[in-house]
């Protein structure tokens, strides 16, 4: 789950790019490559010299191609907005022009990329010492289920310890936004660090890629934790259905967003057998949202004016959404609250999180109320949280989801507040996004720990 206040500062500094004095050009008509993670991106550009410019985009782990393109580079800044489904990348060139600096900004993410004109020298890859390397001393294969109420068909991958079975097992259920089944953001592959730990320590585990991403059918468009809720229920029906797994010890463990499909399940006939939330959120969705929002800007502020002001246009902003219904009449006003001045070019650089923040997903995400739903839920519960995490701040959540089992009538339920890690369980500095990418470490050591002890203790003979 990403950040609405991360997501503004990201489009507010694309606009002032564009601010910046004009240097000497060249043209940018070429193929430029760069990748989010393992997504592969090669855009192609035509830059005439008086002429309109134009650009299509390829992503073929998605198997996308030809995607028309708006390209606009004023100054030294280059944008290539993408309409369906929205996105943009908004970037500056590189000092000798063979490079495009910048974020893609896609639903509620913002991700660092660098597009590099074809021929030219890539810029060397983050070091990412946890990353699992094969050979694996456990079994491993790619396996497709079907989501037979939407009529999806799922790709994922599918770790088997090399003992003597049956074994406990649990699906694994990535964060907000389109994520492969490894969770891969900024070359980190959280996921697959966390199923092989778990794998060598006799866990069976399924993890697998979102509606419309890598392997996987679908589309993202229109999605929301519902739909997501019913891909976890297919693929826990299909893990329990495995020869050599302990049918009645499956259980589902989610980050961020992914914890919210996680309770979903648990609320359903044919439940996990425990739960494990990472970073989930257990406030109502549309406070979260602020207090993510002010967590973040106490990163750059301590100025009780300046975040009183902000928590005032972000509970605006809740309120427009979840009273506005008509998705064109809420981004007027929405516009108008955080562009009063109605700049052409900051508009230009909204367009994208606005059809976001109107869109099924953002609507049902303010309307999540996790008090109603974690009040069903009676199996154990593990619930972790990073006392840095700045997107769904550990303190409160950790808190509201403990109180609302155990009121709820769950005796088994352990909440813990993990020291000096961020939202992705890395031990950080300030916890801020902006070091996710800088961090080598992947995934702490200690937490890893926490979660693997507590499944075998909960999985014992």
């Amino acid at each position: 789950m990403h950040t609405l206040t991360r997501f503004f500062l990201s489009a507010t500094a694309a606009a002032l790019l564009g601010s910046s004095s004009a240097r000497a050009q060249t043209s940018l008509t070429g193929d430029w490559n760069g990748t989010v993670g393992p997504i592969e991106f090669t855009a192609h550009l035509t830059d005439p010299a008086g002429g309109p410019r134009s650009a299509t985009l390829d992503i073929p782990a998605q198997h996308a191609q030809g995607l028309v393109l708006q390209f606009t580079a004023p100054a030294d800044s280059v944008y290539l907005r993408l309409r369906q489904p929205a996105a943009q990348f908004a970037g500056r060139r590189s000092a000798d022009g063979q490079h495009l600096e910048g974020e893609w900004q896609q639903g509620l993410r913002s991700f660092p990329l660098t597009l590099t004109r074809a021929g030219a020298s890539k810029p060397a890859g983050p070091n990412r010492p946890q990353t699992p390397q094969p050979p694996f001393p456990y079994q491993s294969a790619d396996v497709t289920f079907k989501n037979e109420k939407a009529g999806i068909m799922l790709a994922g991958t599918y770790t088997l310890p090399a003992d003597m079975g049956p074994f406990p097992a649990v699906v694994m259920l990535t964060g907000s936004g389109p994520e492969d089944r490894n969770e891969t953001i900024l070359g980190h592959q959280p996921f697959a660090v966390l199923a092989d730990y778990l794998t060598r320590h006799g866990i069976a585990v399924l993890r697998f890629d979102d509606r419309g991403v890598g392997q996987s059918g679908g589309t993202q468009k229109g999605m929301t934790s519902a739909d997501y809720t019913t891909d976890a229920q297919a693929a826990l029906a299909w893990l329990r259905a495995q020869p050599g797994i302990r049918k009645n010890q499956v259980g589902v463990l989610g980050h961020s967003e992914g914890g919210t499909a996680a309770i979903g399940t648990a609320t359903q006939p044919n439940a996990p057998d425990f739960l494990v939330l990472l970073a989930a959120p257990g406030i109502a969705g549309d406070e979260l949202i602020v207090q993510q929002s002010l967590a973040l800007a106490r990163l750059q502020t301590t100025d009780p004016i300046q975040l009183a002001a902000l928590e005032k246009q972000q509970r605006t902003m809740t309120q427009i959404i979840q009273k506005t219904s008509d998705d064109t009449q809420a981004r007027t006003q929405l516009t108008a609250l955080y562009n009063p001045t109605n700049n052409p070019t900051t508009t230009a650089a909204l367009e994208s999180q606005l059809a976001v923040m109107t869109s099924p997903f953002y609507r049902h995400l303010l309307a999540d109320r996790p008090a109603q739903t974690l009040a069903k839920v009676h199996c154990p519960v593990l619930a972790l949280g990073g006392s840095k995490d700045r997107q769904v701040p550990a303190a409160a959540n950790l808190a509201a989801t403990a109180s609302v089992l155990k009121t709820g009538g769950n005796h088994d339920v352990i909440t813990k507040e993990l020291p000096g890690l961020n939202h992705l369980f890395q031990t950080a500095n300030t916890g801020g996004p902006d070091e996710y990418g800088t961090i080598e470490e992947t995934f702490s050591p200690d937490a890893l720990t926490v979660i693997g002890d507590w499944i075998m203790q909960h999985t014992k003979k």
